[in-house]
């Protein structure tokens, strides 16, 4: 067990990045009694002190930091672009896998999915607020 009071008036803490907007997930959980060294550890200044009660309440994900206490914290959802991306490329082997490979022509209401999921991921399209709705997949 470390002295750590010379260093940290707190026994917990919880780390975050200060410099993201909050709340911000929680980085780290630390029990400074529980090390027998405290070498690398930010100082107490950049850390958030817990009490014994917040500290037994903790939970391994899903909580963040919001203007000095603990919050539930839910993910912002993906960017549009980020959704795009992921779309165009699922797009794009659904095509090739039932058109392209067996040399048929794609056929009109895909090209203008997968183009309209272009212009989102190159930036081209700054207007859209959702994901256009894919086309129906070809049946076997």
């Amino acid at each position: 067990m470390s002295n750590y009071q010379n260093l940290y008036p707190a026994r917990y803490y919880a780390s975050y990045d200060h410099s993201a907007s909050q709340p911000t997930p929680v980085t780290g959980w630390f029990d400074m009694g529980f090390y027998n060294s405290l070498d690398g550890f930010p100082p107490a200044s950049e850390l958030l002190p817990l009490t014994p009660e917040q500290w037994k309440n903790r939970l391994p994900c899903g909580q963040a930091v919001k203007d000095g206490t603990i919050v539930p914290y839910t993910p912002p959802p993906p960017s549009l672009k980020a959704q795009a991306t992921s779309a165009l490329q699922a797009a794009r082997q659904i095509v090739y896998n039932n058109y392209g490979i067996i040399g048929e022509p794609t056929p009109d209401n895909w090209v203008a999915y997968i183009k309209a999921l272009m212009a989102i991921v190159n930036g081209t399209d700054t207007t859209s607020k959702t994901l256009p709705t894919a086309p129906s997949e070809p049946t076997a």
